[in-house]
């Protein structure tokens, strides 16, 4: 059995037009969220340059380099400080101490190139970390030892005797 004939649109649908600012809504959403990215700067960024606004404000970015997670932890005896350089290798890195101050810098370099029938791939890239940190006064400069392993370095800053010794308890009254 046939099924009955759908009769045909005989004109096309009209699509509603947005009228008023309804139509506005995506751009007034793009524009908030343009402004918000904006703000998010600090308040005399665009006052200058564009190296100059992110070295003033950002020292650890001169030179473009730039500044590895670290985590600095104190014990008993000494401080632990961890540093995270992914994808480098203990031949990358350098850890220095100079005039009360511990800098670790790390650079990384890759090459790589592809030659076939049809095409050539070359890619090359560079990467550079600094830190640079105040020692306390209480550690033993020449006694820092340095491990690096799977792409964190660690650090081990021991305290001195006088340092250690000197620690006391301070009683918290109440009112």
């Amino acid at each position: 059995m046939a099924e009955p004939a759908t009769p045909m649109p005989t004109k096309p649908e009209e699509k509603a037009i947005k009228r008023g600012t309804e139509a506005w809504l995506p751009f007034e959403s793009l524009r908030a969220e343009i402004d918000r990215l904006f703000d998010d700067f600090p308040p005399n960024f665009w006052s200058h340059p564009l190296g100059a606004g992110l070295t003033r404000r950002a020292p650890l970015l001169s030179n473009w380099a730039v500044a590895p997670a670290v985590d600095l932890i104190e014990k008993e005896t000494n401080y632990e400080m961890t540093a995270e350089l992914p994808g480098m290798e203990e031949k990358d890195v350098e850890v220095s101490v100079s005039n009360g101050t511990l800098t670790i810098r790390g650079e990384k370099q890759e090459a790589k190139e592809e030659k076939e029938k049809e095409y050539v791939l070359s890619e090359r890239r560079f990467g550079s970390v600094r830190r640079t940190f105040k020692n306390p006064e209480d550690v033993k400069t020449d006694d820092i030892a340095a491990t690096f392993s799977k792409g964190v370095l660690t650090l081990t800053l021991p305290k001195t005797e006088e340092a250690r010794q000197n620690e006391r308890k301070i009683q918290i009254n109440t009112d």
